[in-house]
């Protein structure tokens, strides 16, 4: 068995409606690899050093975008948000009231990154939504994940060495040679309000945190949270 961490194993790439040459291993997608994929991309569309904004997007005048930056088609960016570049903002995706995006970020079609969420080193594939209050970090989420309201994913650890991770298909314990390291939720996970996902958090597609939980580990299928929260 493979010890990477498939993309596929997390997100339907043969589902998405921009069908780049993503990497076939998940990590792959984070840290300085994250950083050279996502340049290579914006060179490919005419992004240097300055934003290039779709004509029907719709952009507050009081946002502020900086540096190599797209915003595609009928995307909206709302008062006050702030957009570092390097950054790939998909057609129909919203960046609202406040929300920070720090570099490194890309986010697919029909995405929300919500009132005072900060992003930074991330990807929000297809349908992401993070709208209220989220802190994203070195995450990778999957097509139609959402994130409750403070949801928080944490990418380091107190002692800042390097994330581990328990391989969802072989259960053995791998190096991903990553000292920041968020979470990586596949397709359709959902996050309840106010919880926290602990560096190097794998869940696997449709699989669920109840509400004002913490986890860490691997969730390959069903909930996580306490048997009181389920009824």
């Amino acid at each position: 068995m493979d010890k990477n961490l498939r993309l596929d194993y997390f997100v339907a790439i043969s589902q998405l409606k921009s069908q780049l040459a993503y990497p076939l291993v998940a990590t792959d997608l984070l840290g300085k690899k994250l950083s050279v994929w996502l340049r290579d991309y914006l060179d490919s569309l005419g992004v240097k050093e300055r934003p290039i904004i779709a004509d029907s997007a719709i952009v507050a005048p009081t946002a502020h975008i900086e540096g190599p930056v797209f915003i595609g088609a009928e995307a909206v960016v709302e008062p006050f948000a702030y957009i570092k570049g390097p950054a790939y903002i998909g057609p129909k995706t919203e960046v609202r009231h406040t929300a920070y995006i720090r570099g490194d970020v890309y986010a697919g079609s029909h995405c929300v990154i919500g009132h005072a969420t900060e992003v930074k080193a991330s990807v929000f594939f297809d349908g992401a939504k993070a709208g209220h209050f989220a802190y994203v970090g070195d995450s990778i989420l999957g097509r139609e994940v959402n994130l409750g309201a403070g949801t928080k994913l944490a990418n380091l650890k107190f002692r800042g060495d390097e994330v581990k991770v328990k391989h969802p298909e072989t259960g053995e314990i791998i190096s991903t040679g990553l000292r920041k390291l968020g979470a990586i939720c596949g397709d359709s996970v959902q996050i309840g309000c106010n919880a926290v996902l602990g560096p190097g958090a794998l869940l696997a597609p449709e699989t669920a945190v109840l509400p004002c939980n913490y986890f860490k580990g691997t969730l390959t299928k069903g909930l996580f949270g306490s048997a009181s929260q389920r009824t």
